[in-house]
């Protein structure tokens, strides 16, 4: 019997092939964007679990009040590590400080390679399981030792054995190879772990014992817990681990320490309030249920054209029920023809996959690829081409097995509507999904323009940024600049402690008069040397910039307009600042107010920012601006041979300030680019139902429309009478998909602080269209009967 049913089922397809061909071809497109996603999906919600105990590793953050608003960050102090260890240590097996990622430069005989890595402390190795190719776990517990990833190791010794030599890093620090460990896998947060130095090394070459109090939360605290131990009650212990330890001063910013789980850390991590509200979670959310959606509506087309045809196999169903088919058969032979279906679809979707998957990882940009090898997805392929099969066919095989055999012999069965009213409903929840997408996709790309087109109040153009790696080109920066200025094409050169389009160094113990002594501040600083904001082209509202004609500089500072409403001043200029307690601060005159500057993210709103002249170890970055006439990559070759000569230990390395500024749209970027290209297969998906809902019933009405034509009736008046049906299911699903799409999208702007809203433009192109692709797809195949020769139309009927 079930030879039968396949032999019955492969005849069908191939006596109706452009049927098949739509049914096949829609499943196989929803199928093939449903794997993409879940393979995304699968990559996102597996982010750090290949680190072998990423189920008790946690982050220590830390909640701090500032101006009654509630700021959470994974800044720590370096004091907090020990007063974990030895007041709480029974509730952890490691408590590591670590520096943050940075580009390193390594060293070794005449080989110089720029690498990411960490100062961390010794019991790092085990926390995250180092697989150790040379050396041991304890290897970091020597700190004058330092140990490499394989690839690092590779790139920096070559085949030579690398245990026992000495390496530079940087220019102020040695170390001895002690160990190699496996590549940290890419599919986790320390996959940029290229190396780890001991913390010890960068504590005692940087005197930070004498430099660092609490205040200064330059750090990251990682901990792993003890077995057993649940992370929110560790939580609620040591909470106040840092504010026992603060002077009354920095008590007032009310500092809550908590533990941030390893798995929470790729998904879960934005925080409103000191409570973690979501994060790239929302967005798995969003592509799993547009992949859903995309898989339904491809089992929809299935659904209505099987339905829609039924009235050609009901015949064949009442001569079947007459000869004494049972009811339990047909809906066997028609779940059958799904599974054949199906089957196919997912072979070819297989392919399609395949074929698309360079593409899509070059969009994501990851390495995806279908997992051949797990037991895992080919149990679930199984499942889904089952599952797809009996949703898709559910109701065909119901509905045609329902058939009553007295009723099909006499042609009755035309005159049924249940049918025709649920292909209806199934063409308007089709249409609702496309234009839900359409709105959403118009309005991800309107947001990422919208802060694309802020005025930055700064100018980026022609600047670039080079890095000071070395105390030396600090103590030469008055000569360096002034080589600099002499080529042909450079116009500016100043220094800054960070780079403008990134200002996150916050700062927080300033007075100034007028201030609630209960206020907690917290400003943005940015430190620079003179002519910086005019390089820049920083706009001045009040007062004047910094100058060499006044000595009394050095201890003069610039506010943005943020700032200024934020400490509630009057008239800035002249007002003094103090920063630092009464026995130990500095006292600074504002000067002037700058128009608020894009510094952070383009989606956030301006933060108080305070900008003061600086000449000494706190400068990081030298900012170049080039000349517009000038032959750019010559002039950068020229740079490159003045800083090897205050330089010459170090790799030269420069960004320009544009692509460090594009870098904040990229992954908005890649979230509108997904949900044009899903949004774009869940509408061809649509049109190809309509394209075969269509066909069928133009081939059904071919006789009308003759006796119509030789009536006398219009071309138009034929395409409006089988288009109109199709039209007006989509206005219903715009009415359905429009205040739905304007809701929901209202509130995933509600994310950004800066931002558009859902113009009254966007719903209206959404609706064109979807009318007119509809009438498009639809008048392809009635235009072919319309104009055939009503004659012929007639005779054939």
């Amino acid at each position: 019997m079930f030879k039968n049913y396949l032999k019955i089922a492969w005849r069908n397809l191939k006596r109706d092939q452009s049927n098949s061909f739509i049914n096949i071809g829609g499943l196989s497109l929803g199928i093939a964007a449903t794997l993409l996603i879940g393979m995304w999906v699968y990559n996102e919600l597996s982010y750090n679990q290949e680190i072998t105990n990423y189920k008790s590793i946690a982050q220590v953050m830390q909640n701090q009040t500032f101006a009654g608003e509630i700021n959470t960050s994974n800044n720590q102090p370096m004091q907090l590590a020990p007063v974990l260890r030895d007041k709480y240590g029974d509730h952890f097996k490691h408590v590591v400080t670590s520096s943050f990622t940075n580009n390193r430069l390594l060293s070794y005989n005449e080989n110089k390679i720029s690498r990411p890595g960490n100062f961390m402390e010794p019991g790092i190795t085990d926390m995250l399981g180092l697989n150790m190719l040379e050396g041991s776990y304890t290897a970091l517990e020597d700190p004058s030792s330092i140990i490499l990833s394989k690839s690092t190791s590779e790139a920096l010794f070559g085949d030579e054995n690398p245990i026992g030599k000495t390496i530079e890093l940087g220019t102020t620090m040695k170390a001895t190879v002690a160990g190699i460990y496996d590549d940290l896998p890419m599919n986790s947060d320390f996959r940029d772990l290229t190396f780890i130095a001991p913390w010890h090394l960068l504590k005692t070459t940087q005197n930070y014992e004498e430099r660092l109090g609490w205040g200064n939360n330059w750090f990251q605290t990682f901990v792993e817990t003890q077995n057993g131990s649940s992370m929110k009650e560790i939580s609620a212990i040591i909470k106040n681990a840092k504010f026992d330890n603060i002077d009354a001063s920095y008590q007032r910013t009310k500092p809550e320490v908590f533990l941030h789980p390893m798995d929470q850390w790729h998904l879960h991590t934005e925080f409103e309030n000191g409570i973690v509200v979501g994060g790239r979670i929302e967005m798995i959310w969003l592509f799993s249920i547009i992949g859903i959606f995309i898989l339904l509506l491809a089992c929809i087309n299935f659904m209505n054209l099987a339905t829609a045809r039924s009235v050609k196999r009901s015949k064949e169903v009442g001569i079947r029920k007459t000869i004494g088919s049972q009811r339990k058969q047909l809906v066997f032979q028609f779940f059958g023809e799904s599974l054949l279906i199906v089957l196919l679809a997912f072979i070819l979707s297989v392919v399609l996959t395949i074929v698309v998957l360079p593409f899509f990882n070059t969009l994501i940009e990851k390495s995806l690829g279908l997992p051949w090898t797990n037991s895992y997805f080919w149990l679930l392929s199984m499942a889904f081409i089952l599952v797809t099969a009996i949703v898709s066919g559910i109701y065909p095989a119901i509905y045609l097995s329902s058939f009553k055999p007295a009723k099909v012999l006499k042609g009755e069965i035309t005159r049924s509507t249940k049918a025709g009213n649920f292909r209806k409903s199934l063409v308007v929840f089709q249409f609702a999904i496309s234009i839900a997408l359409i709105i959403a996709t118009i309005t991800v790309n309107q947001q990422i323009q919208y802060a694309k087109e802020r005025p930055l109040g700064y100018n980026t153009e022609r600047m670039l940024y080079v890095p000071i790696n070395t105390a030396e080109v600090i103590n030469s920066f008055g000569s360096l600049r002034e080589e600099l200025v002499g080529l042909n094409g450079v116009e500016e050169v100043a220094a800054s402690d960070v780079r403008i389009t990134g200002t996150y160094t916050t700062n927080g113990g300033f007075n100034w008069k007028g201030k609630d002594p209960n206020m907690s501040e917290e400003f943005r600083t940015l430190r620079a040397t003179y002519g910086f904001g005019e390089m820049v082209d920083w706009e001045i509202l009040r007062g004047r910039n910094f100058s060499r004609d006044f000595k009394s500089d050095s201890l003069a500072m610039i506010l943005n307009e943020t700032a200024v409403a934020y400490m509630g001043l009057k008239d800035p200029i002249g007002e003094i600042i103090q920063w630092g307690d009464d026995e130990d601060h500095e006292l600074f005159k504002v000067i002037g107010v700058v128009k608020d500057m894009v510094t952070i993210s383009p989606y956030e709103q301006a933060k108080p920012s305070m900008m003061i002249l600086h000449y000494g170890r706190f400068l990081n970055f030298v900012n170049i601006k080039l000349k517009a006439s000038n032959d750019t990559n010559s002039t950068i070759a020229q740079i490159e041979n003045v800083f090897g000569k205050y330089d010459p230990q170090s790799i030269f390395d420069y960004r320009f300030l544009q692509d460090d500024y594009a870098n904040n749209f990229v992954e908005e970027e890649k979230i509108g680019s997904l949900a044009s290209i899903f949004s774009f297969m869940a509408i061809l998906i649509s049109c190809l139902g309509i394209f075969g809902l269509a066909a069928f019933m133009a081939e059904q009405r071919t006789k009308e429309i003759g006796i119509r034509k030789v009536l006398g009736a219009s071309y138009y008046q034929l395409l409006s009478l089988l288009s109109k049906d199709f039209l007006i299911l989509v206005c219903v699903a715009a009415c359905i998909a429009i205040p739905l799409g304007i809701f929901y999208m209202g509130n995933w702007l509600e994310n950004y602080d800066y931002r558009t809203s859902v113009k009254w433009w966007i719903p209206a192109i959404s609706l064109v269209l979807a009318l007119g692709i509809t009438l498009l797809t639809a008048s392809f195949q009635t235009v072919k009967v319309i104009l055939k020769n009503p004659v012929k139309s007639l005779r054939t009927e």
